[in-house]
């Protein structure tokens, strides 16, 4: 059972994941050892899973920012999960949902002829409609 502390930890972890422990037990009230030791404990248990960055996109050169909905005609979606698992340099995220698809993926991608390269590609596979980002 997570406690106040294990939360503000998470918290603070989750604003910036390269704060020393020094640093992070300042915020939390508790020395840099019990603060690593906390931290382990919520390695060890699975509550935090990893760490990651966030990366500017735009700056990488994706200026488009697309969601594409996915419908797939067939009960059997390997096909299309191989695929996308070559896809790694277009792909932020693939949510398999319930609703109106089978899977929105999330893209980012450099140009207009890149997506529309990947999106013939991708209609071998399974039909989809496309969303661009306007503004986040």
């Amino acid at each position: 059972m997570l406690d106040n502390t294990d939360m503000h930890i998470l918290d603070e972890l989750s604003k910036n994941s390269r704060i020393t422990m020094k640093e992070l037990g300042e915020k939390i009230h508790l020395t840099g050892p019990a603060t690593s030791d906390r931290v382990a404990k919520l390695e060890e248990s699975g509550i935090i899973e990893g760490y990651t960055i966030n990366v500017n996109q735009v700056k990488l050169g994706c200026t488009i920012h697309a969601f594409i909905t996915i419908i797939t005609e067939s009960i059997s979606h390997q096909p299309y999960l191989s695929f996308i698992k070559t896809q790694g340099k277009y792909l932020i995220n693939n949510y398999k949902i319930s609703g109106d698809g089978c899977y929105i993926l999330e893209c980012k991608f450099p140009s207009n002829e890149l997506m529309n390269q990947f999106l013939e590609e991708l209609n071998e596979y399974a039909n989809y409609k496309l969303s661009i980002v306007i503004d986040k």
